[in-house]
């Protein structure tokens, strides 16, 4: 089974147990007040696995889905017999440093909670960025937006997002922060991998 499935499959099983259990809920999700003054760092992690409702769950894992698998083979092709765990630091280390300025921000502030996926998702699909950059990322399956064009103004809209987070009630910093960690890891690993992303986006113009 592939890795992509078995984070999938974890996620499901935890969001589910999360709607039907607050008190669970409440331990697993990303309180940074609790995180700070009173050590709960598994919440860093476990909140990435939580969701805040059915439909919040299902568009964070129709894009994982099908980003990830995508990612995973690349990952699995290039680096061979480390794919496996450069995946997995992938996905959780993006949950963990999406959700890094969240805690900054608010180590002080009892009544801040963030919850889901999107710090992980949105790594992974800006590393199928990095692979694929003109391929086309699709709005409800209908309109279809290549990665190079749509992560820039994804991005920008992002940041500008972060600084209303709070009347939206979204955590863009995640989302932010997730994307960066998603290029920058995935050429860290191998830096040669700006040259294959010029080739890319060159031979797709």
């Amino acid at each position: 089974m592939s890795l992509t499935m078995i984070f999938l499959g974890a996620t499901v099983i935890m969001s589910l147990i999360a709607f039907s259990n607050e008190e669970l809920k409440r331990k697993w999700i990303l309180n940074p007040y609790l995180v700070h003054h009173r050590n709960q760092w598994w919440r860093m992690l476990t909140s990435g696995f939580i969701h805040a409702d059915f439909m919040h769950l299902f568009f964070n894992l129709f894009a994982f889905y099908g980003f990830g698998m995508a990612v995973e083979n690349y990952y699995n092709v290039i680096f061979e017999e480390k794919g496996m765990l450069y995946f997995i630091v992938l996905y959780l280390g993006a949950i963990l440093v999406a959700n890094g300025p969240s805690l900054v921000k608010n180590k002080d502030n009892h009544w801040y909670n963030s919850l889901g996926a999107s710090g992980g998702v949105s790594a992974i699909i800006f590393a199928a960025i990095i692979f694929q950059p003109w391929s086309k990322i699709y709005f409800f399956g209908i309109i279809g937006v290549p990665g190079i064009i749509l992560g820039p103004l994804y991005l920008f809209a992002e940041y500008k997002l972060s600084k209303s987070e709070n009347a939206t009630g979204i955590n863009h910093d995640a989302h932010f922060w997730g994307a960066i960690f998603g290029v920058l890891y995935t050429i860290a690993l191998k830096p040669d991998l700006i040259f294959f992303f010029y080739d890319q986006l060159m031979n797709g113009m």
